[in-house]
């Protein structure tokens, strides 16, 4: 199934990917934002669990920021899988 999420907080826009029946990620995209840092955490989260890739990047802050992609990612997988 694949998720869509309205990120707060960071410069991307939107976040969709889908989790499988066996729980990993896949397609991982970012809208907005830095293309680069994107497309990494993109390629980092391919066929990875979802809940281990949300346990791993839960808190991580943009400088000043209090959240950044990576956590926003972390709430968006959160949400889709308490659906």
């Amino acid at each position: 199934m694949t998720y869509s999420y309205r990120p707060k907080g960071v410069c991307s826009g939107q976040i969709t990917f889908e989790i499988d029946d066996e729980g990993r990620l896949h397609h991982v995209q970012f809208y907005g934002g830095c293309n680069g840092n994107g497309q990494g955490l993109a390629r980092l989260a391919e066929g990875a669990l979802a809940t281990e890739v949300r346990d791993r990047l839960r808190g991580v802050r943009c400088g000043m920021r209090s959240t950044s992609c990576p956590d926003q990612l972390s709430l968006a997988i959160e949400q889709a899988l308490n659906r």
